[in-house]
This record gives structure tokens, C-alpha cells and sequence, in this order.
């Protein structure tokens, strides 16, 4: 279900910017940015970089594109 939300034009301008460049739609940028900062919030201790991986892992199980880890 979506909902319509009033944000301002810069937040949405800088969003189309960057979601050219990582080939998103306006509305999967700025979902991608809410997404990054409310896992930010709930895990304060954790870089950028690691939730970001975090994401990918998480849409790659969804997806169903897991291989078996083997240790050592």
C-alpha cells in the first residue's frame, strides 16, 4: 500500500540526482535512504558500509541466492 507524503524539493532534487546514478526510481531512492538510516538509528555502533552489506544480504536471501558457507 502506498501513501503520498509532502517532502521538500531539495531533499526530492538531490534524490533524483543520486538515484540516476544508482539506477533507482525517485521512490526506490528515497525508500533506500529511509531504509539506511532507520537500520542507522537502530544500530548506532554499525559503519555505513556494513549495513549497506547488510541490505544486499538481506535482498539476496529474499531472492533465494544463498550458497551453503563452508568453514576453513
Amino acid at each position: 500500500m502506498s501513501t503520498a507524503v509532502r517532502i521538500s524539493e531539495k531533499l526530492v532534487s538531490e534524490a533524483k540526482k543520486y538515484s540516476k546514478i544508482e539506477n533507482r526510481s525517485l521512490t526506490g531512492q528515497i525508500e533506500y535512504w529511509s531504509k539506511i538510516g532507520k537500520y542507522a538509528e537502530e544500530n548506532p555502533d554499525l559503519s555505513f558500509k556494513l549495513i549497506k552489506e547488510l541490505i544486499i544480504g538481506l535482498s539476496e536471501l529474499d531472492a533465494g541466492e544463498t550458497t551453503e558457507y563452508t568453514f576453513g
